[in-house]
């Protein structure tokens, strides 16, 4: 098996404040469906990047989290635990529909040490 990342953009998800709950309910839909289905890591939202920080080489922190040249952050992310990349994406097209945003999918490069 193998760990995927599902993610999205921060500002991604856009419709109107009265479908929060709608949006909400399905995708806690899809998530209830991958821990029963046993590929559910972990995952969650994430503030808005100006609550963040950004840590230097040398440890000058940053704030506002808004570095020269960076566009975007995650806005909210899950890791599934898959045995192939087709599978994530279709998990990935789940969360996206019930998202209403698209969402990356990238594969955790194997490390025996984590």
């Amino acid at each position: 098996m193998t760990k995927y990342l599902i993610s999205f953009d921060e500002g991604a998800m856009v419709f109107p404040e009265s479908e929060l709950e709608a949006v909400s309910e399905a995708t806690h839909a899809v998530l209830r469906e991958a821990k029963a289905a046993g590929v559910w890591v972990f995952g969650g939202g994430l503030p808005d990047a100006a609550s963040g920080a950004i840590v230097d080489t040398d440890g000058t922190v940053h704030d506002p989290a808004v570095p020269a040249g960076k566009e975007t952050f995650i806005g909210g992310f899950c890791i599934l635990d898959l045995p192939t990349r087709d599978e994530a994406l279709r998990w990935a097209a789940r969360f996206a529909e019930s998202c209403r945003c698209a969402q990356e999918v990238r594969e955790f490069m194997d490390d025996p040490e984590s």
